[in-house]
């Protein structure tokens, strides 16, 4: 099981860009497809971004065109490039691997770290 650490949240104005980083344990990394999810209040989790192993991404409509998803696999760290972030993005964003896509996307989901918090203010 690829354990992670999600960081980079912070408050910030409407219009500006964060970058989120998730950073792995473990040498199982490259083979983990890597999901990014959010949790606002009140709502259920989400799953905003995603990559491939072969580095295929895609996004939840929401975000498209303003969120980027990467990973570097000599690093062990997946990140998600946040620009134009408006009020709604607010929520606490987790990161998380499988080595399959579809149970990525759909779980169930056997573990969760902290998560980092965004908060973007109007």
């Amino acid at each position: 099981q690829v354990q992670l650490v999600e960081s980079g949240g912070g408050l910030v104005q409407a219009g500006n860009s964060l970058r989120l980083s998730c950073a792995a344990s473990g040498s199982t990394f490259s083979i983990n497809h890597i999901g990014w999810f959010r949790q606002a209040p009140g709502k259920q989790r989400e799953l905003v971004a995603a990559i491939t192993t072969d580095g295929t991404t895609n996004y939840a409509d929401s975000v498209k065109g303003r969120f980027t998803i990467s990973r570097d696999n000599a690093k062990n760290t997946a990140y998600l490039q946040m620009n134009s972030l408006k009020p709604e993005d607010t929520a606490v964003y987790y990161c998380n691997a499988d080595l399959l896509l579809i149970r990525l996307v759909t779980g169930p989901y056997d573990y969760w770290g902290q998560g980092t918090q965004v908060t973007v203010s109007s």
